[in-house]
């Protein structure tokens, strides 16, 4: 049985039998461990907090079915937040003073984790960690709030660097990027200007959108802004209903330049709207498509952590909690969020281990910090540090064929 407690910002949780109505303050008691999570379980993007999620509880439910951490199990306190920073700063909020949770894990998108960063420092009496946040965002990585948040994945900064990298080396230099008009778009439009730097070239031009947009909007006024600057290749950062349907307009104007998206897009809910759309088309949808991902293919069964994590999704198909989640939402089956929620999962739990029998927040830095190399059986090993409080650098390269992303090779796009 997967334990939970589920809330909204708006209404106090349903604490089930037996979970965590007496957890002490500082989130352990002798027979769990509270985690807080806040992340978009509804509007556009429910895609990427839902199956973050899946894959999370996936791995943690196994844990706990098998006695859990030192005996206690660990239960995760959810909230949605919609991907809305004021949601997301209330859950926050609640989840340390009302709820008193061990941690915060698994928040999802840089506009709501960059307004909880502050709460950190708030807080920092209270020695309140956030860890894994879904973003690859710069605030979280640098002074003041390093200090209290803890990575996994690769920043937007090493994703944009290497598709930047990859196109230039094909000869496609003149990149436009189309993004999220907020901290997230501006995060990714950065990493693009700060890599084009490198190549003594700029940005050709860009498009935006607002946080929210809906797949069935149009895009076309983007697209002809920057098909208009002659670009032959665009980076998009943004949700993936917002870039789904960019992508949608784009190649119905017969633009079929390389398109790229970073991992926050969420590939599989993408794809799936590009395909439905397609079915009503004379032309697919997903042709010179490339995305970043900050997880291996959850296709490469040669790797243990895929192998495990195909198991455990298949035989125990973690829902979200019902009230949590909108009508109509098919979860899917694998992806690479999930698949980053699991990992997520996996470190949080060697974590817990390591802190031993009588866990407390104040000594989580040192624990963390201490781990080197760990081998979760994808072939990249985590490391963290007292300067290093990102786990992993890695970054894939996958592009669609036969209705699926698989990995990429760039010289496909040479000019």
């Amino acid at each position: 049985m997967v334990l939970f407690l589920a809330s909204t910002c708006s209404a106090p949780a349903q604490t089930p039998v037996g979970s965590a109505a007496s957890v002490p303050p500082g989130g352990v008691s002798s027979q769990v461990i509270l985690v807080g999570m806040s992340a978009a379980f509804t509007g556009p993007s429910r895609g990427l907090g839902i199956e973050l999620y899946r894959g999370c509880m996936a791995c943690i439910r196994s844990v706990n079915e098998a006695g859990g951490i030192h005996g206690r199990k660990i239960v995760v306190k959810v909230a949605d937040d919609g991907y809305n920073p004021v949601p997301a700063i209330q859950n926050t909020i609640d989840f340390i003073q009302r709820d008193g949770v061990f941690m915060l894990m698994g928040y999802v998108g840089t506009p709501t984790v960059t307004r909880i960063l502050p709460l950190l420092t708030r807080y920092s009496d209270q020695s309140v960690f956030l860890f894994f946040p879904f973003t690859g965002a710069q605030p979280q990585r640098e002074p003041p709030y390093e200090r209290y948040v803890f990575n996994l994945r690769a920043s937007y900064r090493q994703e944009t660097r290497g598709l930047v990298d990859h196109f230039v080396k094909i000869g496609r230099k003149s990149i436009g990027v189309f993004y999220q008009v907020d901290a997230f778009g501006r995060s990714g439009w950065d990493g693009v200007k700060r890599a084009l730097a490198c190549h003594n070239t700029d940005i050709v031009g860009e498009a935006t959108y607002h946080r929210g947009a809906a797949f069935d909007e149009s895009f076309l006024p983007q697209v002809g802004s920057l098909r208009a600057t002659g670009a032959d290749a665009i980076i998009c950062v943004g949700a993936y209903a917002a870039c789904a349907g960019f992508i949608r307009d784009a190649r119905d104007a017969g633009w079929d330049v390389p398109i790229a998206n970073v991992s926050f897009v969420g590939s599989e809910n993408l794809l799936g709207l590009l395909l439905e759309a397609g079915k009503t088309r004379a032309r697919s949808l997903t042709t010179n498509l490339v995305n970043t991902q900050v997880v291996p293919s959850y296709e490469d069964t040669s790797l243990p952590a895929i192998r495990e994590y195909r198991r455990l999704m298949d035989e125990s198909n973690p829902e979200p909690p019902a009230h949590l989640v909108e009508k109509g939402y098919q979860p899917v089956r694998y992806s690479f969020v999930s698949l980053e929620g699991f990992l997520n999962a996996r470190v949080l739990i060697e974590i817990l281990r390591r802190m031993g029998p009588r866990p407390t927040r104040e000594n989580i830095r040192g624990v963390v910090e201490q781990i080197r190399q760990l081998d979760l059986g994808v072939n990249a090993p985590i490391s963290f540090g007292p300067d290093r409080h990102q786990g992993c650098d890695a970054v894939y390269y996958t592009t669609v064929k036969d209705g699926r992303f698989v990995p990429f090779d760039w010289r496909e796009w040479a000019r």
